[in-house]
């Protein structure tokens, strides 16, 4: 496997950035590079706030999920519950958080980092992590219920064939949950 360092000489040059637009939740910009032998020009960069996961299994081996629509693709599908670390927060936390709120369920294992990664990295920068954690207890009822119209506990047996009907489309719950299940045939 490559260092990257060989290959320096292909590295596109940034030679600055400037903000279309910017929210709490989003920002625009545009970014002047310079790929190596071509022009230089500008080229429109989404950056978003790091989303936290959380993939919490109980002692039968099922993952709490969310069933929820979302708006923006007119779809419904399964998710983790996650949302966006506040200033300060630890990831971990942000996880253990996003997990109570959404569901009323608690984490009762600690939370560990089962995998990072980018989305989308040739035009947003968005961080992601998804957290997990073995075990869970009801606290109460979800603190927003907006969130999701069902919360259930599902198998991880049934994760491959949920995926392949595309039950589970958004990237954190893929990439969260397919590696998990590596994680878990690995000890196997």
């Amino acid at each position: 496997m490559s260092s990257g360092h060989e290959h320096e000489a292909l590295r596109t040059i940034v030679r600055g950035e400037r903000t279309v637009y910017d929210s709490p939740w989003v920002r625009l910009t545009l970014v002047d590079v310079e790929p190596p032998n071509h022009q230089r020009f500008e080229h429109h960069v989404v950056r978003l706030a790091r989303v936290v996961a959380a993939a919490v299994v109980n002692d039968v081996d099922e993952v709490l999920m969310m069933w929820r629509h979302r708006f923006a693709v007119d779809r419904w599908g399964w998710e983790l519950p996650g949302g966006i670390t506040e200033p300060g927060e630890e990831p971990a936390a942000t996880a253990a958080r996003e997990f109570e709120e959404e569901t009323g369920w608690r984490p009762t294992g600690p939370m560990r980092h089962l995998i990072s990664f980018q989305p989308m990295p040739g035009m947003v920068d968005t961080p992601h992590e998804v957290w997990t954690a073995e075990g869970a207890k009801k606290v109460g009822e979800p603190s927003d219920a907006e969130e999701a119209a069902i919360i259930e506990w599902v198998p991880l047996a049934n994760i491959p064939e949920m995926v392949r009907r595309g039950e589970i489309a958004g990237s954190g719950p893929l990439v969260g949950l397919l590696t998990l299940l590596m994680e878990r045939q690995g000890k196997s």
